[in-house]
């Protein structure tokens, strides 16, 4: 095999004005995740009408009767319990997921002369 050998000549512009018009596109997404976690504190609750607790409203073993018979009545017991190594009560697990699409032009314009 032979090398060739390569010759350039030399150019000289011959213009005396011009101008150039760039345009630049940019695209891009962002991918965003947001993880967030409501705590609170242990509650315990009792609430009621035309009924009556057998001890304690906070005793495990407490039972509940209607007072008067034949009489509307409701309860509402709420047992909020705390985790044993934080003391804290996980209420509310939120997850958001989402993506951010931008797109940005540029639009350029050169005018020389010699």
């Amino acid at each position: 095999m032979t090398p060739t050998v390569v010759k350039a000549n030399q150019i000289t512009p011959a213009f005396t004005t011009g101008s150039m018009n760039a345009t630049t596109t940019t695209e891009q997404t962002v991918t965003e995740t947001i993880s967030q976690k409501v705590y609170g504190g242990e509650t315990q609750s009792w609430s009621g009408t035309n009924v009556t607790p057998s001890g304690s409203i906070t005793a495990s073993d407490t039972t509940f009767s209607v007072t008067d018979a034949g009489e509307d009545f409701q309860l509402e017991i709420t047992t909020r319990s705390a985790d044993s190594d934080t003391g804290l009560v996980l209420i509310e697990t939120i997850d958001i997921e989402r993506d951010i699409e931008t797109t940005a032009t540029t639009t350029s314009l050169s005018v020389f002369s010699q």
